[in-house]
């Protein structure tokens, strides 16, 4: 029987999160497809969890020495045998109709390569589910990552990204860039004049980050990212990309400004400078307030949860602010000081 799918799965670390995916693939409602595990050096493998599905699933595992995810995706492509490559995040859980939803869009609108939204799931934690919101909401990050409204065009993005085989090869599949990879990759796509889509009901569960901290590491290098891809693909860079940065720097004036005017309440000139000062002191908090009051109540409306919408919040300022200071350090080091293309946080990363 031929393959329709092979579906490629890089993975760090995660035996469990792997173990999730494949239990729901377990479940699709079509089953002309192949799973193809690469295992990037981990210390913790999967390799047992993956033996649970042999005779359930065709799996083939791999173990190799670490590289990244997008040199991993190439090793998978090139043990893959489907007529269509789907890459995944291992962070991801398949609703039973994915690979329907796949072969459906593609017959009613065929593309050489697409990719689909992402949504929380009712299972995930709270800060799970704030971190999804700050990742996909309009009023964070304009709803670029796979969502149906949109600042910028579409770009497949490696969570649930889809290319077929032959196009894959013809590139080289994806570049050596160990974060961002994703992107140079849709932009290559595009460039070599082969055609993108959203399939908006090929939807996953994407769990994401777990905890704020290795929330901003990932964000941050996102924010590095950028600067890289923009030497690489001259003019890609779009004003919706700079809004974290702006914000960023926004966020900063204010709280020096309101420094600025505490300082003058104490130490300022004339009499009664406590007052005189208060102005500066108080006013630069107003925007900060009323923007994390939007994040609070379009959270709470979306996951129906004051906690949630409270995280959110967090999650929201996280998520811009660790991206624009990322940006900011490679525009820095790259466009001032001219160095050579850089990532951070690359052993601590995926932990």
């Amino acid at each position: 029987m031929n393959i329709d799918y092979s579906i490629i799965v890089p993975v760090f670390n995660r035996p469990d999160e792997v173990d999730e995916l494949l239990d729901s693939l377990t479940r699709q409602t079509v089953k002309n497809f192949e799973v193809i595990i690469v295992e990037d050096g981990s210390s913790v493998t999967c390799e047992e969890t993956c033996r649970k599905y042999d005779g359930r699933l065709d799996i083939h595992y791999y173990k190799k020495d670490n590289s990244g995810p997008g040199q991993s995706r190439n090793y998978g492509a090139d043990r893959a045998s489907g007529a269509f490559l789907l890459v995944l995040d291992s962070d991801v859980v398949l609703p039973e109709t994915y690979i329907e939803a796949v072969g459906r869009e593609m017959k009613e609108n065929p593309c050489d390569a697409f990719g689909g939204p992402d949504a929380s799931h009712a299972s995930f934690t709270p800060t799970q589910k704030a971190i999804s919101y700050s990742m996909t909401s309009f009023f964070t990050t304009g709803g670029i990552r796979g969502g149906k409204t949109k600042l910028d065009k579409f770009y497949p993005r490696s969570f649930n990204m889809g290319i077929r085989r032959e196009v894959y090869r013809k590139l080289g599949g994806f570049s050596p860039m160990r974060f961002g990879e994703d992107i140079d990759f849709s932009y290559r796509i595009v460039e070599a004049g082969f055609s993108t889509r959203l399939f908006p009901t090929a939807w996953v569960w994407h769990k994401r980050r777990t905890d704020y901290r290795k929330f901003w590491r990932q964000v941050y290098n996102s924010g590095i990212a950028r600067i890289n891809l923009e030497k690489r693909h001259p003019g890609t860079m779009k004003l919706v990309h700079l809004l974290p940065t702006v914000f960023t720097v926004g966020i900063f004036a204010l709280l020096a400004t309101s420094f600025t005017g505490r300082m003058l309440m104490v130490y300022g000139p004339g009499p009664d400078p406590l007052h005189r000062w208060y102005w500066l002191c108080a006013a630069p908090w107003l925007p900060i307030l009323l923007y994390s009051l939007l994040l609070f109540l379009d959270s709470t409306r979306v996951n129906k949860s004051i906690g949630i919408g409270a995280r959110s919040v967090v999650a929201a300022f996280v998520q811009l602010m660790g991206y624009g200071c990322g940006f900011i350090y490679a525009w820095w080091q790259r466009c001032v000081l001219k160095k050579d293309e850089f990532h951070a946080f690359d052993k601590t990363f995926y932990k």
